[in-house]
């Protein structure tokens, strides 16, 4: 299983979760995003405003918006 990357710089996540539908709300120590469903529902997502993000942090931030690993490095592959 491929791993989620080691001090992944925080603008390249920040691509990755618009691509997979993430909207920046509100950005101060931590920046908040939301994605819009189809069926109307909205998904919340927080993750902290370091410079770059840990692989475990990035585990956490995909487990609380529901990604899984395979989309989030599909989608990270891409920017």
């Amino acid at each position: 299983m491929e791993k989620f990357p080691v001090d992944a710089p925080k603008r390249r996540v920040i691509k990755t979760l618009e691509l997979l539908g993430f909207k920046i709300v509100r950005e101060k120590e931590h920046i908040s995003m939301l994605r819009e469903n189809p069926d109307g529902s909205k998904t919340p997502l927080t993750m902290p405003n370091h410079p770059k993000l840990k692989a475990s942090t990035l585990r956490t931030i995909c487990a609380q918006a529901g990604i899984s690993r395979k989309e989030f490095l599909t989608a990270y592959k891409k920017t």
